[in-house]
């Protein structure tokens, strides 16, 4: 199997705002909470205006405008017991998580959820986080190393008995977890998602993990990403679905939807966009080949923390509409999106936005996988 079809339409994701601040650094006004009663009613509003996923944010300590943050896979087992089809993926760290104990929190959320609990595997961002809690801070492709064992031991917990691994991180001696994940064919496993832009994040998507997410990329930057994720799936004998992360800003003018990133841009919180620039472009600077996350990112890339302005999802419903369904051309399987003013802003695309991307997706011709020699 190989990544070039993997379904007919484009799914949809949202940011979880469980992080204080909004999804960009920024004075202008986001009208979003960080707070439990706001997220459950957003949840509710995104599955019944076609969102299949959420993802939770994961961050410990105050840093870079978001002074508080809920942890990740409790919020995420909140928001699924408060919702009916809505799959909700929660972000981990390596090295702050024993994939073990995790295996044992997933099946019990999936059971939770009837089968709608994920894992997005965050190979580390701030060095800080790591070294406050007294834990030692891996270079880049090491931490990528230790993903990889991860993304392995939880499958193996979550389909195999009397588990064996042996790694240079994590060591399993005849591990068996009951009750395991639901697994049924209208529910598998708990997704495991990658996220990264890296070779190393690449390697992995394609060997270990159901879906790659990558930061705000253009069709460029897309293709590129996707050529090598397809070339460690074929050479795995497996497939992995591509999310691409993108702000959306969908207005009813394309200049209300520029006056608006010209806004957010000009009242950037400059300190903390500084500070995070300077936290994360190591991460990508590190790399032999310099394709880590951020390691080209401008500063107005970033005031949108994960690139997601370079997606370039902005101006009327039919122009936003029209660049998904050409990401989708290329092979993007999903869209993260993130908002200004998530609960207004997701109702306006799933009334505006979405009709039109199945109705451009219908006229399309299908996107066909190439015969092998």
């Amino acid at each position: 199997m190989s990544t070039e079809k993997i379904a007919d339409e484009i799914k949809f994701a949202y940011w979880v705002p469980n992080v204080s601040g909004g999804l960009v650094t920024s004075t202008i006004e986001q009208r979003t909470s960080w707070d439990y009663e706001y997220n459950k009613k957003l949840a509710q509003t995104a599955e019944n205006n076609g969102f299949e996923y959420a993802l939770s944010q994961v961050r410990y300590e105050a840093s870079y405008g978001a002074e508080f943050q809920h942890e990740s896979t409790s919020f995420s087992l909140a928001l699924l017991l408060a919702t009916e089809r809505l799959k909700v993926i929660a972000a981990v760290h390596p090295g702050l998580w024993q994939p073990a104990v995790l295996a044992k929190l997933g099946a019990t959320a999936d059971h939770l959820s009837n089968g709608r609990f994920a894992v997005n595997v965050v190979s580390g961002w701030f060095k800080d986080e790591f070294t406050h809690l007294g834990e030692p801070w891996l270079e880049h492709d090491e931490r990528y190393r230790r993903s990889a064992e991860f993304l392995q031991v939880l499958r193996k917990i979550w389909t195999e008995d009397d588990v064996d691994f042996r790694g240079d991180f994590y060591r399993i001696h005849d591990f068996t977890l009951k009750p395991k994940p639901l697994n049924t064919p209208e529910r598998p496993n708990p997704e495991l998602f990658q996220g990264g832009n890296s070779s190393a994040a690449r390697v992995n998507g394609g060997r270990y993990a159901d879906w790659y997410f990558s930061n705000g990329k253009d069709f460029d930057g897309v293709t590129e990403q996707l050529d090598d994720l397809r070339t460690h799936a074929r050479e795995a004998k497996r497939e992995t679905k591509f999310g691409l992360n993108g702000f959306i800003i969908a207005r009813d003018t394309e200049k209300e939807a520029r006056d608006t990133l010209r806004e957010i841009i000009e009242k950037a919180n400059k300190p903390a966009v500084e500070g995070f620039k300077g936290a994360v472009q190591q991460a990508g600077n590190s790399t032999g080949d310099k394709k880590g996350m951020w390691a080209d990112s401008s500063f107005e890339d970033l005031v949108q923390y994960n690139d997601g302005f370079r997606t370039q999802l902005i101006g009327t419903p039919e122009q936003v509409a029209q660049r998904i369904v050409a990401y989708r051309q290329l092979g993007v399987d999903l869209i993260l999106g993130g908002f200004l003013h998530f609960q207004e802003e997701i109702e306006y695309f799933g009334a505006n936005v979405l009709p039109l991307v199945r109705e451009l997706e219908a006229q399309q011709e299908p996107v066909l996988e190439p015969a092998r020699a």
